[in-house]
């Protein structure tokens, strides 16, 4: 493990935490087929882990946003390298994010799959950051609340490094 690296979630707390939130979503949408959409590259292995726990029917697919590229600061300009394929109109949509940090990649992605008129579009987020939040954005279901640190492992990278730990990280700083 690299000396500049801090755990800050181990793979049973997140596993237990994704069973929980798994639980949670499958209770409140009960007899309802659910579209879940993964923000790639990040969210992909908790989209896996989390639909694999889910007890309602679920149809997967994965949209791509670019804001970091290769710095620790998001940029002020969000954009999608990958829409989404499945036709949500008139279906229940659950948004399914590693990390959710200022807030204006979410605010973009919500104002993007609207445009679908989806019956409903909800957030399930592994990991909520509030130190640098500048966009209040609904986030319907929240793994764990962070306050501060640069986050990477189990998805989360930096600069394309990190993202096959099998626990979450904090860089040293």
């Amino acid at each position: 493990m690299p000396s500049d690296l801090i755990r800050v979630l181990s793979r049973d707390e997140i596993a237990q935490r994704i069973k929980a939130l798994a639980n949670r979503i499958s209770k409140d949408y009960v007899g309802k087929e659910i579209c879940a959409i993964g923000v790639l590259k990040g969210a992909f292995i908790f989209l896996s882990d989390l639909v694999r726990q889910l007890t309602i029917p679920v149809q997967i697919d994965f949209v791509r946003l670019a804001s970091y590229g290769d710095s620790a600061e998001s940029s002020e300009n969000v954009r999608i390298t990958k829409g989404i394929e499945l036709d949500i109109r008139d279906r229940h949509v659950l948004v399914v994010e590693d990390i959710v940090d200022c807030g204006r990649t979410m605010a973009f992605l919500l104002e993007y799959l609207n445009g679908f008129h989806p019956k409903s579009v909800k957030v399930c987020a592994l990991i909520t950051k509030t130190e640098r939040r500048e966009i209040d954005v609904p986030i319907d279901y929240v793994g764990y609340g962070v306050e501060h640190g640069f986050l990477v492992g189990y998805g989360l990278d930096f600069a394309e490094k990190y993202r096959n730990l099998p626990e979450i990280y904090r860089i040293k700083v």
